[in-house]
């Protein structure tokens, strides 16, 4: 980020063009943020009313051009950022973070490696099922989550085994925006995970997700096993939570996902650490599940 902002300044710029993946368009976004404020970066992680700190006229305006389709960060108000003395993942929030352009070109994604296919629509998914799971109350982003699931399960496939197909590719570029819409509602307990792990072991957080996925489905069943039933129902999935999950596991499959974060190479010796740093994670709060360091810990095992 700094190297990006001595850059912004020598140059005498107006505005950020921010072009690639998530993690682009999320740095892209902090350098627009802090091209001159008052605070450290740090000091606008999204708690409580921090946001409020930022001088909001000296953040500068944002034109996004995704080229994947997974975190939906050309739609968002935050951006993820890694503080690499802590190895945390930290979300930096500000409602001017919203970029002013957002254009999404389906062949900007058409070149994406297959693991980036699957990995980063894994993440669009996640971000909807959190969402759709979270006990907070927002109906519109209740809605919005439930049809960006149907896109995902109807056109990952698709953009997956036939990389030129621009309808697919399309469908998943939506399917990416309507996820990072609807969190405004809520991540969970895949988010509270994959955070941490990424950060220390620089896993690719959507992959991260995809593993995690069925273990915190597992754990949330108790208080989310209706919910699903019925997004089952609309998703024109047999069986209710155990076909929900079972088409998780499809998809996990002919993904080749890893199975367990063991495979992605997380040991079992870092999980107390792993463990405090999800428990700091905001995404554990919308969590339908209340998650203590007992519960947490086991989820990870759960997991490896």
């Amino acid at each position: 980020m700094h190297a990006g902002l001595e850059v912004y300044r020598a140059g005498g710029h107006d505005g950020v063009v921010a072009f690639g993946g998530g993690s682009a368009l999320d740095l892209g976004k902090m350098i627009a943020l802090m091209v001159d404020q008052p605070v450290r970066v740090w000091e606008l992680e999204d708690v409580g009313d921090w946001w409020t700190r930022a001088n909001p006229d000296t953040i500068a305006p944002i034109v996004a051009l995704p080229t994947t389709a997974g975190t939906g960060s050309e739609v968002g108000r935050a951006g993820v950022l890694t503080d690499s003395a802590s190895h945390a993942k930290k979300i930096i929030f500000h409602p001017k973070l919203m970029p002013t352009v957002t254009i999404c070109d389906p062949e900007l994604t058409v070149g994406m490696p297959a693991p980036i296919t699957a990995g980063t629509g894994m993440d669009a998914l996640a971000h909807c099922l959190e969402a759709y799971c979270s006990p907070h109350y927002h109906p519109m982003s209740q809605g919005i989550a439930l049809e960006g699931m149907r896109l995902v399960f109807g056109h990952l496939p698709r953009a997956y085994a036939t990389p030129d197909d621009l309808d697919a590719r399309a469908q998943m570029m939506a399917a990416a925006m309507m996820g990072a819409v609807a969190f405004q509602k809520g991540l969970g307990a895949i988010h509270a995970i994959s955070h941490p792990v990424g950060a220390v072991y620089n896993t690719h957080h959507g992959t991260t997700n995809a593993v995690v996925m069925p273990m915190v489905l597992d754990f949330n069943r108790p208080a989310i096993e209706g919910r699903i039933d019925r997004a089952a129902a609309y998703l024109g999935i047999d069986g209710g939570f155990d076909g929900f999950r079972a088409a998780v596991m499809e998809l996990r499959l002919a993904f080749d996902v890893p199975p367990t974060l063991g495979a992605l190479g997380v040991e079992a010796a870092r999980l107390d650490d792993l463990t405090a740093m999800a428990l700091q994670d905001p995404s554990c709060g919308g969590n339908p599940v209340a998650l203590t360091a007992e519960t947490m810990r086991a989820l990870f095992e759960s997991c490896l």
